[in-house]
Formats: structure tokens, C-alpha cells, sequence
């Protein structure tokens, strides 16, 4: 089954990340993928923290989940919407970082609330989403395409105890974990690929990781190199920077014989 990792350089203006968005969803259906996931914040990168609190949305309501919706139904594909805002009833001054996830119909099938938010300070970068957001609760997984899908969202990619918690909560090992980023330029140059690829080798898994790649309006750089790893550890496609898709085909009979020639998931004492 193919998959796509849509890689953006989102804006500080909705309607033109929505456009974006809705263009780069139909090439991945019309490329033949059936499960297609958008990177974190691809509705909006602000000039600053809180302008993503003037578009948050209601659960059920509003523009962003409307084209998320229409645009899963319309190309006929799963859609993982990577993160938009969403309010928290009686709070004003912060919201949850959500990723939804919307059938071939059009429905949405899962709800997932960041649960670590991510915090930097190397004394010329600073990053608190603290001030903004408002952490998740507890993991959550979806069942799309055929495949259990663990979802996880950026920074969550730093604590693997996370993924066995998300795995313990949805029954089972996921068959692919999705890992929409905005890392930044210094942090992704670093860390992403090494985390990405020790993700999918502990959870003998699929790793399907969609990311903001470039310099952004606001003047933050992304890292980008959006990527679709196997549960050997192979990355298997990925692009650098700029807008673009990233293709992949997922073989369910890769993921059991890697889990059937090294049964590390079964071996586990803790």
C-alpha cells in the first residue's frame, strides 16, 4: 500500500496553506497513495506564538477541519491533517496542538493531543510551547487502510517510552507510527533521522514522518527531510527541503518478517 508524506513550507495565511494543502493531497492520491499524512502546523506558522489562537477551532467546527474533511472525501484517500489548533473550553490563552484523522469519507476516525511540548534555548534560538499550548492527556492510535497507526506528534519523537505507552493503550504494536514535525533547522540537522530510524527499529515498525521544510515568512527555519523509514531501519524515500511529496510503499509481509526473524517485541522483560 503506497503512503505519502506531504512536506510544506507553510505561511503566516491560512487560505494559502489550506490551497496548499488541498493541491499537494490530490498529487498523492493521483500518485496512488491511499493513506496520505500533512506535517505539524501545516494550517499556519505565525509570526508569533499566539496567532494560532485566532484560528483555533471547536471540535467538529470550522474551516480547517471542513478542508481536511472535504479533502480526504474528495481524493478518496485517509487523511493524518499533521496538527491544527483546537480550543479548550473556558481557556482563551491556549489550545491543544490536535492531529486529526479523516476516512475516504470524509469522517474522522482519531483524535491525538500533543503530549510533550517542546522547549529550546541555546541562547540564540527560543522555543517554549508551553506558553501557548496545553499538553495531551493520554495516546491515541487509528485503525486506516488497514493498518494500525500509532500516532505521535515532533518532540514526542524524543521519548520512546511514549511509543510503548501508545502501544500498550491501543492493544497492540503499530503497524506504522506517524510522526507529523515542524523541528527546527538546528535540532533536525542533529537528531531527526537518527530518532526517526531508532523509532521504527524498537517498534520493529513503519515510521511515515511528513515535516515543514524551509525558511518560513516568520523567519524560522525548518528542517524538513521528510522521510519514510522500514521497520529494519531503512529509509526508504525522503526529501531535503521545499514543498514535495515523499512515496513509499508499506509491505505488511516486511513488517512480520522483520518481527519473526528478530522477536525483539516479544522478548521485552519490562
Amino acid at each position: 500500500m503506497r503512503v505519502a508524506a506531504v512536506q510544506m513550507v507553510s505561511s503566516t495565511r491560512l487560505d494559502d496553506n489550506l490551497a496548499a494543502m488541498r493541491r499537494q493531497v490530490g498529487d498523492a492520491a493521483a500518485a496512488g497513495a491511499r493513506l496520505v499524512a500533512l506535517p505539524e502546523y501545516f494550517c499556519l506558522l505565525g509570526r508569533q506564538d499566539t496567532d494560532k489562537l485566532a484560528i483555533a477551532e471547536a471540535p467538529g467546527h470550522g474551516p480547517i477541519q471542513a478542508a481536511l474533511a472535504e479533502t480526504a472525501a474528495r481524493h478518496g484517500v485517509w487523511l493524518i491533517g499533521g496538527t491544527l489548533p483546537m480550543r479548550i473550553d473556558g481557556q482563551a490563552d491556549k489550545v491543544r496542538n490536535s492531529c486529526l484523522v479523516f476516512d475516504p469519507q470524509g469522517g474522522q476516525s482519531a483524535r491525538y493531543d500533543k503530549m510533550h511540548l517542546f522547549a529550546f534555548d541555546n541562547g540564540s534560538e527560543r522555543y517554549d510551547e508551553a506558553r501557548v499550548l496545553q499538553a495531551g492527556s493520554e495516546p491515541a492510535g487509528a485503525w486506516a487502510a488497514g493498518l494500525h497507526v500509532g500516532l505521535s506528534v515532533c518532540y514526542d519523537l524524543r521519548f520512546p517510552e511514549f511509543y510503548r505507552a501508545l502501544a500498550a493503550a491501543c492493544g497492540a504494536p503499530p503497524d506504522l507510527i506517524c510522526v507529523p514535525a515542524a523541528f527546527t533547522w538546528t535540532t533536525g540537522r542533529a537528531h531527526w533521522e537518527l530518532l526517526l530510524r531508532a523509532r521504527a527499529i524498537e517498534n520493529q515498525c513503519y515510521v511515515l514522518a511528513p515535516a515543514q521544510g524551509g525558511v518560513h515568512e516568520n523567519g524560522r527555519r525548518t528542517w524538513g527531510h521528510s522521510m519514510v523509514v522500514d521497520p529494519w531501519g531503512e529509509v526508504l524515500a525522503q526529501r531535503a527541503e521545499g514543498e514535495g511529496l515523499v512515496l513509499a510503499d508499506i509491505e505488511p509481509a516486511r513488517l512480520q518478517e522483520v518481527r519473526r526473524q528478530l522477536p525483539a517485541l516479544q522478548h521485552r522483560r519490562l
